[in-house]
């Protein structure tokens, strides 16, 4: 038996709830440790999210940066460290200090397999430590490996390596088909993500015990278990934004409110608001809408992020909070809005954040 643990980071968002959720029902053999990082500047909806998964799932660890630290929070401790520099989308240590920096505390040097909720609607790649004691795990999407062990398994060195491991676990007719892919060099006009593709679309799972193979003689943790010790291994679900949804509604855990849109009214025209993510309550990722959001659902806290902004630094590139705050700015930022869930009407579409902005705009390791 390994010593290899599982974890799986919650973060209070949809994805990440829903990947526990379907790992806890679907793989019951494989004990995963459940871990939230604690900022102490999430919402009251986001809490709330966590307090009915740890229900659900039995325990969840609470990670929590600078503990002994005199400020109310830890945002509040870094943020005095860095001399009142706001994190932004190029300086995001609030990231590395408060999520990142925990995490990897938590593992420590043991051998670890961090299971990352990013859908097979979505094209980007998430956290993959640094640390090669730690490996990351996609099981929704079709490729579970992260871009690493695919550049490493697919090179064109390890082609006879991978044709070998495939002609011992393939005896049927997809083996001619699956050598004539593997023994074709990459090339400018046949890269790394075609290869994999194709490989992929003849039989994934067959592709995920060549690569597990292949890793049993390396030093990534999922080459330490033994077959029958990683069972996603044999997972073909490709799971999107719906089954997401529809995973929290059947659990009894239930969707985040905060994407529950809000209607509003503005020069006689209708929409509705609501957040796109998980995360602080001021995340500088958020998009102007989010903030009006936050200014009339969250007064309270808007003011509390509004405060942290000082000596030119703002959570928004090139405006402040208290111009976003006017009433003529607001009355924009909702007129805005109304156009394009219009026009996602008039295209068939949804209205909500999440299906107008998708998930390309984020920091994917803050849902680690």
């Amino acid at each position: 038996m390994s010593n290899v643990r599982h974890i799986l980071g919650i973060s209070g968002g949809k994805d990440s709830a829903a990947l526990s959720i379907y790992l806890k029902t679907k793989y019951p053999q494989l004990k995963i440790e459940y871990y939230n990082s604690d900022t102490g500047c999430e919402l009251q909806e986001t809490e709330l999210l966590i307090d009915r998964l740890e229900s659900y799932l039995g325990s969840i660890k609470r990670l929590r940066a600078a503990p002994d630290s005199s400020e109310n929070t830890p945002f509040e401790h870094f943020l005095k460290a860095m001399g009142g520099f706001l994190p932004s989308p190029q300086q995001r240590w609030c990231t590395k200090k408060m999520k990142l920096a925990e995490f990897e505390k938590y593992v420590g040097d043991d051998l670890a397999i961090s299971y990352v909720g990013i859908r097979g609607d979505e094209d980007r790649d998430g956290y993959v430590s640094t640390k090669p004691n730690i490996q990351a795990i996609f099981p929704f999407r079709q490729n579970i490996w992260s871009i690493d062990v695919i550049n490493k398994v697919l090179h064109n060195d390890n082609i006879m390596q991978v044709a070998s491991i495939y002609s011992e676990l393939c005896s049927n007719s997809l083996l001619d088909e699956i050598l004539e892919i593997v023994n074709r060099p990459l090339t400018k006009q046949f890269y790394y993500s075609k290869k994999l593709n194709a490989l992929l679309d003849i039989d994934i799972k067959l592709f995920n015990h060549m690569v597990f193979r292949f890793l049993q003689n390396t030093e990534y943790p999922v080459g330490q278990l033994l077959e029958d010790e990683f069972p996603i291994l044999d997972n073909d679900e490709i799971l999107v934004k719906d089954d997401i949804f529809r995973i929290l509604r059947e659990s009894g855990v239930g969707v985040p409110a905060y994407y529950e849109e809000i209607p509003f009214e503005v020069d006689g025209k209708s929409g509705t608001y609501c957040r796109s993510r998980s995360g602080c309550y001021f995340c500088f990722f958020q998009q102007r809408i989010e903030w009006v959001w936050l200014l009339e659902q969250h007064p309270d806290l808007f003011r509390k992020a509004m405060s942290f902004e000082k000596n030119g630094y703002t959570w928004i590139q090139g405006e402040t909070l208290e111009e976003l705050s006017r009433p003529e700015r607001v009355r924009k930022i909702k007129l805005d809005i109304i156009k394009k869930q219009e026009t996602a009407r008039n295209n068939h579409r949804g209205t909500t954040l999440v299906d107008i902005l998708g998930d390309e705009i984020m920091c994917a390791n803050c849902f680690i």
